[in-house]
Parts: C-alpha cells; sequence; structure tokens
C-alpha cells in the first residue's frame, strides 16, 4: 500500500500509516524532498516532515508525544538523502509507551557492521530498555573494506553521513516522542570514530557522545569545532592493535591513511576543545580518568581498559554519564 503526499504540510492527515506494512512517503510538488521508507510488520504511527537538510522546524517536536505510539520491536526504516537511500534500524523497547519524551541513542556500528550486527553487540539495551530509550542503528554504505562511515580521509568516499544522521534524528522525531535534549551518539571502532566527528560537527544535536576502539585523527582534529561544548566519554585497550593506544599512522583502509592521535592525547585534545580546566582526576576502578572543570558543564572522560584490545565499551558505565547531559 502506497501513501502518495502532494503536499508535505498535510503530512500528518495526509497518510497515516498505521495500514501500511510497507509504506513510500514522497512528494509529487517537491521532488527534491527526501523519500522515507518503513519496512517491516511493527505499525507505523504519521511522519512528519521536515526540511531537507535534516533539521527539524521547532514546531514539529514533540506535537506526537501521546498521539500515537510506536510498538515495540526491531523496524528497519529508509530515507533518501542527497539522492543515496540510506536505511537503519529502529530499537523501541517495551517501556515505552509514548506519552512521556525518552532519550534517544544513535548506535553506529563498526567497518564491515550492519544495523542488526550492531543491534546484537550494543552493550546499551540491556541498560536502558527497562527507561524506554529508544535506539537507532544507521547502516554504513560500502567502502573498500565493507560498510563504514565518510570521516573525511577515511573510509567510505563520498558519503554524506553527517546530512544522514541528521536527517535519521528527525526521522525518529518525528515517529517518537523524543527529548530533543537527551539525544546522544555511541559507537565502536569506525563507528566511535563516526561519533568523535558527530561531536566536531552536529553537537547542536547531540548532548554528548561515548566512542569505542577509536581516538581523533591527525588530519582532521584542527578542524573540530563543536558549536557547543560536548560530554565525551571514550573507551580505549592499551593492547589494541589496529587503533593503537599510543596513536600513529594507520593503513586500516588501503587507499586511505590516517593518523591516530592516540587515547591520551585524544583525551587531552577533547579537554582543550570543551575549554577544561585544571588537571584530570586519577582513574577510578573502572579506569576511568575525568576532566570535569569544563565549559556548560560537560566532561570529558578516557576509560581505560589495561591490558584490553579493541574495547567495545560498557554501557553500564557510559549511560549514567551521558543521561545525565542535556542541551
Amino acid at each position: 500500500m502506497n501513501c502518495v503526499v502532494r503536499d508535505l504540510s498535510l503530512l500528518f492527515v495526509s497518510c497515516v500509516l498505521v495500514a501500511c506494512g510497507r509504506v513510500d512517503v514522497y512528494a509529487i510538488s517537491a521532488p527534491s524532498e527526501p523519500s522515507v521508507s518503513m519496512l517491516g510488520s511493527t505499525p507505523a504511527p504519521p511522519l512528519a516532515s521536515g526540511p531537507t537538510d535534516g533539521g527539524m522546524p521547532d514546531s514539529a517536536l514533540g506535537n506526537n508525544c501521546g498521539m500515537a505510539t510506536l510498538s515495540p520491536g526491531d523496524t528497519t526504516l529508509s530515507l533518501q538523502v542527497g539522492g543515496v537511500r540510506r536505511s537503519y534500524l529502529l530499537h523501541v523497547p517495551s517501556a515505552y509507551d509514548g506519552r512521556q519524551a525518552v532519550p534517544l541513542i544513535v548506535d553506529f556500528h563498526g567497518m564491515g557492521g550492519t544495523a542488526e550486527s550492531g543491534l546484537a553487540s550494543s552493550t546499551y539495551p540491556p541498560i536502558t530498555d527497562r527507561e524506554g530509550v529508544i535506539q537507532a542503528f544507521p547502516n554504513g554504505l560500502k567502502g573498500p573494506l565493507g560498510s563504514a562511515w565518510n570521516m573525511g580521509p577515511c573510509c567510505v568516499e563520498g558519503a554524506d553521513d553527517l546530512a544522514f544522521t541528521r536527517a535519521l534524528v528527525a526521522q525518529v522525531q518525528a515517529l517518537a516522542c523524543i527529548d530533543a535534549g537527551r539525544i546522544y551518539a555511541v559507537g565502536v571502532l569506525t563507528g566511535g570514530g563516526m561519533v568523535n566527528n558527530l561531536a566536531c560537527n552536529a553537537a547542536d544535536v547531540f548532548a554528548a557522545i561515548s566512542p569505542a576502539a577509536f581516538d581523533l585523527l591527525q588530519e582532521t582534529v584542527d578542524d573540530c569545532k563543536p558549536a557547543l561544548p560536548v560530554t565525551v566519554v571514550s573507551f580505549r585497550g592499551t593492547a589494541d592493535t589496529r587503533v593503537p593506544y599510543a596513536g600513529g599512522a594507520s593503513s586500516l583502509v588501503p587507499g586511505m591513511p590516517i593518523t591516530f592521535l592516540g587515547a591520551q592525547a585524544s583525551f587531552a585534545r577533547w579537554a582543550a576543545i570543551n575549554t577544561c580546566n585544571g588537571e584530570p582526576s586519577a582513574e577510578d576502578t573502572n579506569g576511568c580518568a575525568t576532566y570535569s572543570n569544563c565549559a556548560g558543564g560537560v566532561e570529558v572522560f578516557l576509560c581505560t581498559n589495561h591490558g584490553g584490545g579493541e574495547d567495545p565499551g560498557d554501557a553500564s558505565i557510559s549511560w549514567r554519564i551521558l543521561a545525565r547531559h542535556t542541551r
């Protein structure tokens, strides 16, 4: 069943998607608008339209709270950004009831992964599902070594993952009752690199991030100038062979060389970016050191797994930090 909308301003009243198993929504009068699809058996609430840059007008945020409830489960959705069809998996826990605004976590997989593998390996749902937190797992585009993210010098050439992420967030805000001040990004390996990129370039959207097994890059760090201070919780293993704890040059992807700052240097750089004063704390029992005297009340953490390899992060540590920060 297809729903065709000729005026995007009437999208809420013109296309109610509850009866659609597969839905394509597109504008006849405005072909440049993104096309949105929902696939799967989970019933869908009405969609709200937004501008082509992926942002949502303030008047649209929160308007659907209490009006429509997403059924619990995992649903694949897609949208078109810059002429490219992109997809992600939306995870709705049973504790979500659509009445109160909840946080949104966008969770990025590592190179070669998928939204499904990201959900299967994520440490967040066992912690955040009980709070009704909605989670989105984007699919990266194919690069030289499989699906990944465009972080500038690496790892998928030409992909506009910043625009995709902004559009994804806007679509989820239209589908669910999301607290716009509590949107977070997490990711592992190259997904962690994408999360760093979002903190540098989309701090107006994300209140806090948690990258794992990845650092800032020498090639792009000088351009990292967030619009607002942003809390960062990084997880790193000292025995990581692909992303050395001490940093250095990497040929992770053929033809796309990058240079890691290293875990401690990235920690210090995030502190400088966020105008943190003083020295970091000593490591706690979880291996986490902290800069806490930072602009806007943000915090910068480095949680080190001594002797560990590609540390995937630990939501039982990071979520209690992320959750206390709002935009």
